[in-house]
């Protein structure tokens, strides 16, 4: 049985792959301090022999007593209502956190796959992005605190590698969308489906041009899953090249609510918020056979569904 310990378990990116490794048949130890995260996420695991779980904060030295194969680095802070009210602990896990990840992949000799992002490639000036472009980021921007925090993060694991043969893989990933999203994480989808569900005006910043490609987290963790298993170790894109505007995206989320005449407001956009994402993903196709399966109208479905269960019960 393969030993996998999976940093920021509770999460939602997390918790979906503590489900996926678990099904694969892994022994699964879940990490996190629990500052975003959200025990409800993987309560349905505790049951279970092949999971354990550690409530650490990896800035701070891990250990992790045994044996293990593969290390999976999903601990951060991943919306801008986070990194903003957190700018300090971001950066930590982003270096400090991979610093110590990658020691202990060295020490265990296991395979280390870090979670990397498209906020990389900052407000990008080359469209579709492709993963040899390097970026247009501003270093000193509120945004600065997450995007640098990953390019560090990228370039410590590309050194362990080169430097120590440290097996590595890094996943770029982009808007990833489904159940187990935190309502008040202030990214577009949780925040349009918490106003249509509640029928109150939906708030676009900017005036709705800026465009994004959501994919819906099932298709993230296979493509995930796919590059751990592979021999590549450079950056790979995994996201959904299916491009729409915000404000479409608004339409399409009014659009699953029984009410079709929720108003949408407008506030400004926010500083060096990017204009356009859009994964090229051909790396991905090529080197692990990998593409989007769920289409967004479905994805959404089951993605409101979730939102639906989750609030109503609240309101009662």
């Amino acid at each position: 049985m393969k030993k996998v310990l999976i940093t920021g378990a509770a999460g939602f990116l997390g918790s979906h792959l503590c489900d996926r490794f678990i099904k694969e048949g892994c022994h699964v130890i879940g990490m996190d301090n629990l500052i975003t995260g959200n025990m409800d996420n993987i309560q349905h695991l505790f049951a279970l022999k092949q999971f354990e779980f550690y409530h650490h904060d990896v800035s701070k030295f891990v250990h992790v007593p045994g044996e293990l194969d593969y290390i999976l680095h999903f601990a951060s802070p991943a919306s801008p209502i986070d990194y903003l009210q957190m700018p300090i602990q971001t950066m930590k896990v982003g270096s400090l956190g991979t610093h110590n990840l990658l020691g202990l992949a060295k020490a265990k000799n296991a395979r280390i796959l870090v979670a990397s992002t498209s906020e990389v490639y900052g407000d990008p000036e080359v469209h579709p992005q492709t993963e040899e472009y390097w970026g247009n980021v501003n270093p000193i921007g509120p945004r600065g605190v997450y995007d640098e925090a990953k390019r560090f993060q990228e370039a410590i694991t590309m050194a362990y590698h080169n430097f120590h043969g440290l097996e590595t893989r890094i996943v770029r990933i982009f808007n990833t969308y489904g159940p187990r999203m935190r309502i008040n994480d202030g990214r577009a989808l949780p925040a349009f489906l918490s106003q249509a569900i509640n029928g109150e005006p939906l708030t676009v910043f900017g005036d709705g041009s800026q465009t994004r490609s959501f994919c819906y987290v099932d298709d993230l963790v296979e493509g995930i899953y796919r590059l751990l298993k592979s021999d590549y170790h450079l950056p790979v894109n995994i996201g959904n090249p299916d491009e729409i505007t915000i404000g479409e995206f608004a339409e399409e989320i009014i659009g699953l609510v029984e009410d079709k005449n929720l108003e949408v407001i407008y506030k400004p956009l926010p500083k060096d918020d990017p204009k356009r994402r859009r994964p090229d993903t051909t790396k991905a196709k090529e080197i692990l056979g990998w593409e989007a399966q769920v289409d967004r109208r479905e994805g959404l479905r089951r993605t409101y569904e979730y939102f639906r269960s989750v609030l109503q019960p609240m309101e009662a």
